[in-house]
């Protein structure tokens, strides 16, 4: 395959695909050496409970909990950077990758982003209100994470960033043009396509056809919803099973990730997926300076690593 320009779907944005750059797995792999931290501020007995505000769990203890961050960038009493920010620990034990959770606990860690998300949509005191929250976990010290045990972050604020604005506009555009929503498009078009990694009559999952990242992979719930909280039991657990599957698949090269997923508080044009990224190699000179994106992995190779078992 020879290098191609590929522009995203929606927004203004382009990739030069050049898999004749591509390199093994061994030889994009990172090398992470895990420590246990003694001084862990996410084990059980070091959390400070003045911190917590939500926790999902059983008479033995919590398995999954939600903290204020204790160095947030934003906070809602600071009117030039307004917001509110919260860790998610998404396991007591230390040193567990997130992937190596079963099932039903990846399941906890969902239902926390669920209730998370709706009590941050709620109207505040004084009639305030936030109008974004983005929930997403760094995993590798590419990646951004500084604590090794587990644990995601949310991100609420009143501003909602310009790329998200510029793909929901995007998105009203072309529902005005076609009469169709450009999200159900994209999944059928990529359900069609060597992007394809696995779908069912709940979930669908392939990799962008303009891939930024090494291996990126978006997930999708089957039907329109623009919400986290409006995924029912059965789509909880088919998300929990394909995130764990497609993580598993990139500890198994060793690389970093970053996942996210952005919500806009009452948008009925927002159309809820989750994006998960690589984060293997480090931008350089074309990407910074011209903002095309390079990368060597072609998605539909991307897809067919994910697809192999």
């Amino acid at each position: 395959m020879q290098s191609e320009l590929r522009k995203d779907y929606l927004l203004n944005k382009y990739v030069l695909i050049t898999p004749a750059r591509a390199r093994r797995p061994r030889d994009i792999s990172e090398q992470t050496i895990l420590h246990r931290d003694k001084k862990c501020v996410f084990c059980p007995a070091a959390v400070e409970k003045k911190l917590i505000v939500d926790e999902i769990g059983d008479k033995e203890g919590w398995q999954v909990l939600a903290i204020k961050n204790k160095y947030p960038a934003v906070t809602l009493t600071n009117k030039k950077a307004y917001g509110t920010q919260e860790v998610i620990i998404e396991m007591p034990e230390h040193g567990v990758e997130f992937s190596d959770l079963s099932v039903s606990d990846i399941e906890n860690v969902l239902r926390m982003y669920q209730r998370r998300t709706a009590a941050l949509s709620k109207p505040l005191p004084g009639g305030k209100k936030l109008d974004y929250i983005l929930i997403f976990k760094n995993n590798g010290s590419k990646a951004g994470a500084s604590i090794l045990h587990a644990h995601s972050q949310v991100f609420a604020t009143d501003i909602i960033p310009p790329d998200v604005q510029e793909e929901i506009t995007a998105a009203q555009r072309y529902h005005t043009q076609f009469k169709r929503n450009a999200y159900e498009d994209i999944i059928k078009k990529e359900c069609a396509s060597k992007r394809f990694i696995y779908g069912d009559d709940l979930v669908a999952a392939f990799c962008p056809y303009a891939s930024a990242f090494h291996y990126e992979a978006w997930l999708f719930p089957r039907r329109f919803i623009d919400n986290i909280t409006e995924l029912n039991r059965r789509e909880i657990t088919a998300f929990a099973k394909i995130l764990k599957t497609i993580l598993q698949k990139l500890n198994s090269l060793n690389i970093s990730y970053n996942f996210f997923m952005h919500q806009i508080i009452s948008n009925p044009h927002q159309y809820f997926y989750i994006k998960i990224q690589p984060r293997d190699s480090v931008w350089a000179g074309v990407e910074l300076g011209s903002g095309i994106v390079i990368n060597s992995v072609a998605p539909e190779d991307a897809a067919k690593f994910y697809r192999k078992r």
